[in-house]
Formats: C-alpha cells, sequence, structure tokens
C-alpha cells in the first residue's frame, strides 16, 4: 500500500560516522533503502534479505510505476520546471500473483524494471544491475546503487526519498546558498566533498567512471 505525497513520514535519521570499509558503507545503505521502502509499501524489507525479499520484481516494478505517476502529478502542476526535466511515462507491466523467485515471470518482471531504468530514467550502466544479478543475489554494489539513482530521481517529483537523499539534497541547498553569483572558486564545503571523494573513492563503491552516484554525501 503507497502512501500519497502529502502523507509520508519522513525517514528516521541517520546517525553518519566515517565507515571503516566498503561492506559497512554498502550495509548502511542497505539499511536507508529498506526502511525508505517498508514506509512506503509497508514491506518487510530487511539488510539480512535485502535482495530476495525484491527478487521477484514486483515490489520494483510496483514502484516505478508510482513515479510515473508522481512525475505526472508533478508536471501537471509545474508545467514549467517540468518541461526541463526528463519525466518517466512508460507503464511496467508486470505479474503480481503467485511469482516463483528465479521463474520465468520473475525474471520478466525485473528485466521491465531494468529497461524502464534505462529508457525513462536514463540511469545510466555504471550503476546499473542485470536480472541474473538479482535473481542469483549477486552484484549486490550495483543494485543498491542502482535503487539509490531511483530514489534520487523520484525526489525531484517531491516522493519521498531515503535519508542518504535527503541529505545529498539538504547539502547542495546550503552550498548553494552559500555560492557567490558569478564563476568562482569552489565553496569550502564544496571543495572538502571533492577532497573526501577522491580521498576515499567512496570506499571502493564508485569506482570514478561515469556520474558520481553518491554526490553531496559526506562520510
Amino acid at each position: 500500500n503507497s502512501q500519497s505525497p502529502g502523507h509520508w513520514p519522513k525517514v528516521t535519521q541517520l546517525s553518519i560516522r566515517p565507515f571503516r570499509s566498503s561492506e559497512d558503507y554498502l550495509y548502511a545503505m542497505k539499511e536507508d533503502l529498506a526502511e525508505w521502502l517498508n514506509t512506503l509499501y509497508d514491506l518487510d524489507v530487511q539488510v539480512e534479505n535485502f535482495m530476495g525479499a525484491l527478487e521477484t520484481g514486483y515490489d520494483l516494478c510496483q514502484h516505478a510505476n508510482n513515479v510515473n505517476r508522481i512525475a505526472l502529478e508533478f508536471q501537471q502542476s509545474n508545467p514549467g520546471a517540468a518541461s526541463h526535466m526528463r519525466i518517466p511515462r512508460k507503464e511496467v507491466v508486470f505479474q503480481a500473483k503467485n511469482v516463483v523467485p528465479g521463474s520465468f515471470i520473475a525474471r520478466d518482471n525485473i528485466s521491465n524494471f531494468i529497461q524502464w531504468c534505462r529508457q525513462e530514467l536514463g540511469i545510466q550502466d555504471v550503476v546499473m544491475f542485470e536480472t541474473n544479478d538479482l535473481v542469483l543475489k549477486k552484484n549486490e554494489k550495483n543494485f543498491v546503487l542502482c535503487l539509490l539513482e531511483v530514489a534520487r530521481k523520484g525526489s525531484k517529483f517531491g516522493m519521498l526519498a531515503p535519508m542518504l537523499i535527503q541529505m545529498e539534497e539538504e547539502i547542495e541547498e546550503e552550498m548553494r546558498d552559500h555560492q557567490d553569483p558569478g564563476p568562482s572558486p569552489l565553496h569550502p564545503r564544496a571543495r572538502r566533498e571533492k577532497q573526501i571523494r577522491e580521498k576515499h573513492e567512496w570506499h571502493g563503491l564508485w569506482g570514478g567512471r561515469g556520474p558520481d552516484p553518491l554526490h553531496g554525501l559526506q562520510l
């Protein structure tokens, strides 16, 4: 059961701390995404069963169609802003009942979600996963990064975002508020983020290819 934007509760505040390894950081992202999905759809996704809870593709496709709906509502109420944004439109067709994990139907659901991510949201390959990744529960890193990117794009239309994305947006807003007009050197906070990114390379989660999937997040 999805909730309307006006009734979305705020995701619990995270305690951001230095992560000792990429595994710790991946765990924190899964924890955040699990709480976000549970809040939106009254699911029972846990860190320990993160991929297993989503392996039929049903909840992913349901979320994709909800993003489409929220994006359309945003376009209707904010036509000026929407004219400069990529608006997802294509409905994701999926099977909801009696889907056996690993079955052809489950694979088809997952494949349709992946196609929507690429074609409707324009998510780049550097943060994409493949059907077999979810079916076989491998390449968890890209699965997590893809869901974060989906959440990031959905938040632009007013959809509830995971706490990591909310923090990004707050940091970006603060940076905009403090930047001087016109070309200028990086704001100290932006410069610090750049240094952190280069030093840690996102704890090995981002190899530096393509867009930074975790831009704005301080470690």
